[in-house]
């Protein structure tokens, strides 16, 4: 099963939003740019906006970040819009009957949740800005 693209494309959004041109970046033009439907994009701008992230206006292109990037962590980014935060999915209805089955949920269930933590550590330790700093210097 796959994880959520969500904060990817958050990423995606509010990095648009800061390189700009602001009169270009609609949701139209980040979905483009995203390859997805507009209908995504602006799900995903109403939960940053929310959040207190971006300002968007419909009709004429407003969208802008309310934050500096070197201010915004990767971890607001992936609070505002991953809703169900578990990254890490147990099958269910294991055989209680096996020794791995009666004892496999709680024992992930405590370790994946230590990976959790660590991850979301260090996501509140890397800005926007560096994100798109690299993003930039890559282009050339």
């Amino acid at each position: 099963m796959a994880m959520s693209t969500k904060l990817s494309v958050a990423i995606h959004i509010l990095s648009l939003i800061e390189i700009g041109p602001p009169e270009l970046v609609t949701s139209e033009f980040i979905a483009s740019s995203v390859n997805t439907n507009p209908v995504v994009v602006r799900r995903l701008m109403s939960k940053l906006k929310k959040a207190g992230l971006i300002q968007t206006s419909r009709g004429l292109s407003k969208n802008y970040l309310l934050k500096k990037p070197q201010e915004i962590s990767l971890y607001a980014i992936y609070e505002a819009v991953e809703l169900d935060r578990e990254v890490f999915n147990i099958h269910q209805n294991p055989n209680p009957n096996c020794v791995v089955g009666a004892t496999i949920q709680v024992t992930l269930e405590n370790e994946f949740s230590k990976v959790q933590q660590r991850m979301e550590e260090e996501l509140a330790h890397i800005y926007l800005s560096e994100v798109i700093a690299q993003m930039v210097g890559k282009r050339g």
